[in-house]
């Protein structure tokens, strides 16, 4: 028996919104694609043309000493992307993993005190210990100072995460979970082999927004990092950022620096694609998940 399969061409009006629709979604990638292309052309353009004329998109003079600024300290520099990828990498697992157990727990119907977990957690968001209880914190009683722990705690938790996974895994079937009771699964099996299976775009999801957190945080090196070998990518290139600033205004107010280079506004944009570079390659790779993460986790109560 000969299977037929019935082709319906569009007619002239779905041909028109289609084309329509592909010009508007070219134009709006372009204009999103225009400021990272002129951040990559001021980093290789001369300073003083950068200054004198502008952004531009393509460099009226190339000149590559944004770069050689930022790698003369290469050692510093490849210390601190390690130091970055292994809290990173080890943070977004431990924090990933607490975050889904969290999740699982509030959407289980037996826990009757689910609620008022939920509401403690969001309440962190209305108020928070302070910056000095913290530091006296980690400091005084957890001697954290000049630690790893010390970058990788402060971002374990976060309830926004808590709540996007809880209402991810609400869009799993309940009945999945009593089935895995009565087939004699305990609480950790059915986390395990049922609830963990079925929420891999909300772990995705979840799991990119716990590394841009990690990969960006300079924040908490600052209070508790004084050790130069310690130092995150993000808090080493904000010191470089911080001291060009520093001898620009020095260079302003007639006081010469012969020990160092003078700052230049490439300098900027060179750090900016440093730091943002290599989380650029990990998020093709989550892309799938993350939309239908997001869109599962906005659209569920």
């Amino acid at each position: 028996m000969k299977t037929i399969t019935l082709q319906v061409k569009p007619d002239k009006g779905t041909r028109t919104f289609t084309l329509l629709g592909y010009f508007v979604m070219t134009i709006i990638t372009i204009i999103c694609f225009i400021p990272f292309w002129l951040i990559v052309v001021a980093s290789i353009s001369d300073e003083h043309m950068v200054l004198a004329e502008g952004f531009k998109l393509w460099p009226a003079l190339i000149s590559f000493a944004a770069y050689r600024s930022i790698f003369q300290g290469f050692d510093s520099l490849m210390k601190s992307y390690l130091v970055t990828i292994l809290i990173t990498v080890i943070g977004t697992v431990f924090s990933l993993l607490l975050t889904s157990m969290t999740g699982y727990v509030l959407i289980r119907q037996d826990f009757r005190k689910r609620n008022m977990v939920s509401f403690f957690i969001y309440f962190t968001t209305l108020f928070s210990g302070g910056v000095i209880p913290t530091y006296i914190l980690f400091v005084k009683y957890l001697n954290l100072k000049n630690s790893l722990w010390a970058l990788i705690l402060p971002c374990l938790l976060s309830p926004w995460n808590i709540f996007l996974m809880r209402n991810f895994m609400k869009s799993i079937p309940y009945s999945l979970i009593d089935a895995s009771k009565i087939d004699g699964a305990n609480d950790w099996q059915i986390y395990e082999k049922v609830i963990l299976p079925l929420s891999k775009a909300g772990l995705a999801t979840v799991g990119l927004f716990i590394a841009l957190t990690y990969w960006n945080d300079w924040y908490h090196a600052s209070l508790y990092i004084t050790k130069e070998s310690l130092y995150p990518l993000q808090y080493l290139l904000y010191r470089m950022l911080s001291n060009a600033e520093y001898m620009k205004q020095a260079a302003a107010a007639g006081i010469f620096l012969d020990t160092v280079t003078l700052p230049s506004e490439t300098l900027k944009m060179a750090t900016a694609l440093v730091v943002t570079g290599p989380i650029l390659f990990l998020y093709p790779f989550v892309q799938r998940y993350f939309i239908k993460g997001i869109m599962i986790g906005s659209v569920k109560g």
